[in-house]
């Protein structure tokens, strides 16, 4: 069911007292100089959506210094549903955060039907390429629930069977338990992980097209690819299960399960050669950013309705005949919301239809759209 985000209404919400905006039905442009609270908007957007930051895991920033408990709302729209909705997120830095959609508390935003998928790029983002497996492995897996949310399930199920069999070896290794007893948890980590590993497989093959014909749109040179690393050689759920016995003795060892998908990595290459080790920080960016593009093209087949997309700060290291690929391509599908220090590095940002929100030093300016 495709949603679409209307508005947003923030109170102390970092360095904002208050403050409401409107989106486009396509295309909206936030403006201002460096410092002005931009990122903070595109922050606050991904917070009333997911209910979670963006930019950090303490949040206690997203609050306003010394300022009374914050709020964000976020007003939708769906194609299927009568009227609008919207989604609120409650805190205080302390005290659990409070969910509710049209007015109704909920125990969390992220499985509402009523909640729009949402993708995100920053600068602080390049971790995803060049930092660890863990990241990557992490991103994957969501945009599998994202294309397919009955997916979901198969990712719990293996993160549950391995803490059980970690925390056997453990027991072991104390001797309160018997090896006697791994076979069984061999057996359900083998089931879980196969189907775990083809899940990832199958959207891993969804995005390499997109993923190449962006990253060359956007001046990536040579041929950019996406290759999935497996940690075990395993190929069924017998094989996984026979590798997984094989190293019982090194697992004992070491105190974890070393073998299988929880171990596995996504790596984006250039020229087969990882853009993680090979790449410079502009050529990173670029591949995260066709990333982020390949995924929304993706979900917009298989999800009739793309992501909101927002970007920040995606035009300053592109010339001038990429930054026009790069809006044909994000007009293409959905909604999309761009910061920029200069209205003029967004081709079309004066065209009738795109909302302009122009920012300086925490106050905004909505500008009237064109017709």
């Amino acid at each position: 069911m495709p949603v679409t985000v209307e508005s947003l209404r923030v109170r102390d919400f970092r360095g904002y007292s208050s403050a409401e905006v409107r989106l486009g039905e396509g295309l909206t442009v936030i403006h201002g100089p460096n410092g002005a609270g931009k990122t903070n908007l595109l922050e606050a957007l991904y917070f009333g959506i997911t209910g979670r930051s963006c930019r950090t895991s303490d949040e206690r920033h997203v609050v306003r210094f010394e300022a009374r408990p914050g709020a964000v709302r976020v007003e939708v729209a769906t194609r299927d549903r009568d009227g609008a909705h919207s989604l609120a997120v409650g805190f205080q830095p302390g005290e659990a955060k409070r969910f509710q959609v049209d007015g109704a508390p909920v125990d969390r935003l992220v499985d509402n039907p009523l909640r729009p998928l949402v993708s995100v790029f920053l600068p602080d983002r390049l971790e995803l390429v060049k930092g660890p497996p863990a990241l990557r492995r992490a991103h994957l897996d969501q945009v599998v629930t994202a294309l397919w949310p009955s997916r979901a399930a198969t990712r719990k199920a293996y993160s549950a069977a391995l803490a059980q069999r970690n925390a056997l070896i453990a027991r072991i290794r104390k001797g309160g338990a018997s090896r006697s007893s791994l076979p069984a948890w061999d057996a359900e980590l083998a089931r879980h992980g196969i189907a775990l590993r083809a899940d990832r497989a199958r959207a891993v093959e969804s995005l390499r097209a997109p993923f190449a014909e962006a990253a060359a749109e956007l001046g990536l040179t040579g041929e950019a690819s996406l290759e999935e690393r497996p940690r075990a050689r395993a190929q069924s759920v017998e094989d996984l299960v026979a590798e997984l016995a094989a190293g019982v003795d090194a697992d004992l060892e070491r105190g974890f399960t070393q073998r299988g998908p929880h171990r596995d990595d996504l790596v984006l290459l250039r020229d087969a050669r990882p853009l993680r080790d090979y790449g410079s920080q502009g050529e990173q960016r670029i591949a995260l950013l066709s990333l982020l593009l390949a995924e929304r093209t993706v979900m917009a087949e298989e999800r009739d309705g793309a992501p909101l997309l927002l970007l920040d700060d995606v035009m300053s290291e592109l010339d001038a005949s990429r930054r026009e690929r790069l809006v044909e391509r994000v007009g293409a599908h959905g909604q999309a919301v761009i910061t920029t220090t200069e209205l003029a590095h967004v081709p079309g940002a004066n065209e009738p239809g795109v909302a302009r929100i122009a920012v300086t030093e925490g106050s905004i300016l909505q500008e009237a759209q064109a017709a």
